[in-house]
């Protein structure tokens, strides 16, 4: 049996995943680039990825005690996401257009920002 990980942990993980503000997200979110990228599930209109970061906007809104079990699974969900699509690298030219990094942003990480 695996023990799962504390709501610390989860937070932590959570916010050095997500590198994007709640304005940079849903400024991200309205742009054609944004709703371009990803797969969709028959019969729906948006992305995987983008429904995932207008929950991701949700959570960031949130205070810490509000957070539920459920978003505390999508908050692991984005993480696991951020982290295998960083490992897999994005293309050699080109990534500041690159559909790599349009679904990380999808996901609430841009991969050319900055960390300060």
């Amino acid at each position: 049996m695996t023990q799962q990980p504390d709501p610390d942990s989860i937070r932590r993980d959570f916010r050095d995943a997500v590198n994007m503000t709640t304005a940079e997200l849903e400024r991200w979110l309205a742009t054609e680039e944004s709703q371009s990228v990803g797969w969709q599930h028959e019969g729906e209109t948006e992305s995987v990825g983008h429904q995932s970061g207008r929950r991701i906007v949700e959570i960031l809104r949130r205070r810490q005690a509000e957070l539920t079990e459920d978003d505390l699974a999508h908050m692991r969900k984005v993480t696991g996401y951020v982290h295998r699509h960083l490992t897999q690298g994005g293309p050699a030219e080109g990534v500041e257009s690159s559909r790599w990094r349009y679904s990380l942003m999808n996901w609430g990480h841009d991969p050319l920002k900055k960390r300060n």
